[in-house]
């Protein structure tokens, strides 16, 4: 009985094994795959343009760098969407390794703006904080995304 109980338990663990290189290859090429011509988010969609006019203006929400080699200074403004990722179609590209192709959006919502993962492999973290849903931002907020980080200005 105690073969039986260990050739059981051989094939689990090998079965185990398996899903687990088969995930990590996955998440591999996920990563590095080329991006389609017509996948991904589109950067300005049909919709924004039905949306009625605003008699108030509001003022534009902006998100500037605050630590990268690259892109330290600059400020971006959050008008409707904007995509954060190493893919060159990003708004703000952030050419690391570590950083998703897509990992991260920022968009307005009910006259507000919030942060979105975008299922990124290494995460999003808001004021130190991992985040897993869309979160509300605020002034003075902090997002770091690798090793760069940006803050909420208006």
């Amino acid at each position: 009985m105690p073969v039986l109980v260990l050739d059981v338990l051989k094939y689990a663990f090998l079965a185990i094994l398996y899903l687990f290189v088969a995930r990590a290859v996955k998440a591999i090429y996920v990563e590095l795959r080329p991006q389609a011509a017509g996948g991904g988010a589109p950067k300005s969609s049909a919709k924004g343009a039905a949306r009625p006019s605003k008699r108030t203006k509001k003022p534009t929400r902006t998100v500037a760098v605050i630590e990268d080699e690259k892109l330290k200074g600059k400020t971006f403004a959050v008008d409707g969407e904007l995509f954060i990722g190493r893919s060159s179609d990003s708004d703000i590209t952030l050419d690391v390794s570590y950083v998703s192709s897509k990992h991260a959006r920022l968009f307005e919502r009910d006259e507000k703006c919030m942060l979105e993962d975008l299922g990124s492999t290494n995460g999003t973290y808001l004021n130190r904080r991992r985040i897993t849903a869309p979160t509300e931002l605020q002034r003075g907020d902090q997002i770091k995304i690798g090793r760069t980080i940006m803050e909420m200005r208006k």
